[in-house]
């Protein structure tokens, strides 16, 4: 029974898939060549250039992902690929000296979210998200589109900390949709919101003026005052805005206190933003 137990034991050993690890693939720089000029590797592993002429030679990647220092005779420069493509380098001493790095596994991918989905007029969201390399000092490319606008505008180039995240603060006045690239890869788009930003006042006594803000002009839209009560928000007045999105009107003319605000509604704050209401504002008749 012993010997039985060992030899499954045996087996089960046998059985279990061997580990993997990077691996290192030198690529000699001779005259004239690299050798082998193009290879083939797996993310994770690394490139060891040597240089075996008795010249200098500098290897270049042609998109700019990694470049050596000048090698003297001997001397070797190396770099680890962690993301999947193909990377062609050359030689900038020797431009005709080129070769490729052919990088198999997942394809790159780079996430994108916001902290605010949702801002008002004037504020901000902060952008994060992270590329599934997880590599530092990598440049993420953050663009965006307005809600109503025909193309498309970078906003900025971030670069990766040590895990491979990054951020971006934006502040959009109007609906946008943004979206990070990285290596030719984007992320899922993602649209903050933006709401009015709506001010409530005392004007005098028995008056009340309010302002609305957004990037387009308001001239002609309505807003609606509304009161506090025992049910909620109910709409007693509806006021026109003016040539500077504001207008100053009387206020209900009601004994004691009572609590207002002014509401803009999403269909007349147009495309592009959603509904907003102001700050509350007390008013009070003696009588």
């Amino acid at each position: 029974m012993k010997k039985l137990l060992i030899a499954i034991a045996a087996a089960l050993v046998l059985a279990l898939p061997a580990s993997t690890s990077a691996a290192t693939i030198t690529v000699k720089i001779v005259p004239g060549a690299f050798a082998p000029a193009h290879v083939t590797i797996n993310s994770g592993d690394t490139i060891t250039w040597t240089n075996n002429t008795n010249g200098q030679h500098q290897v270049v990647s042609d998109d700019g992902n990694f470049a050596s220092p000048v090698l003297k005779a001997g001397e070797s420069y190396s770099f680890t690929f962690k993301a999947a493509g193909k990377y062609a380098f050359h030689d900038s001493l020797h431009p005709a000296l080129k070769g490729s790095a052919t990088v198999n596994g997942p394809p790159p991918e780079v996430t994108l979210a916001a902290d605010a989905p949702v801002v008002t007029y004037g504020g901000s969201a902060t952008l994060s998200g992270k590329i599934s390399s997880g590599a530092a000092s990598e440049s993420v490319v953050i663009t965006s589109k307005a809600i109503g606008a025909s193309t498309t505008q970078q906003v900025a180039t971030v670069t990766t900390s040590s895990d491979g995240t990054f951020t971006s603060t934006v502040s959009p006045t109007i609906g946008t949709t943004y979206t990070a690239t990285w290596k030719g890869t984007s992320s899922q788009s993602i649209t903050v919101q933006v709401r009015p930003r709506v001010a409530l006042a005392h004007y005098g006594r028995t008056r009340l003026v309010t302002k609305v803000r957004t990037e387009t002009s308001l001239e002609g839209h309505l807003v609606y005052l509304q009161r506090l009560t025992g049910v909620g928000w109910i709409t007693v007045k509806r006021v026109t805005l003016g040539p500077t999105n504001g207008a100053i009107f009387a206020a209900p003319h009601i004994r004691g206190y009572r609590t207002y605000r002014v509401y803009i509604t999403a269909a007349q704050a147009g495309t592009g933003y959603l509904d907003a209401g102001s700050t509350k504002v007390r008013m009070y008749f003696r009588r």
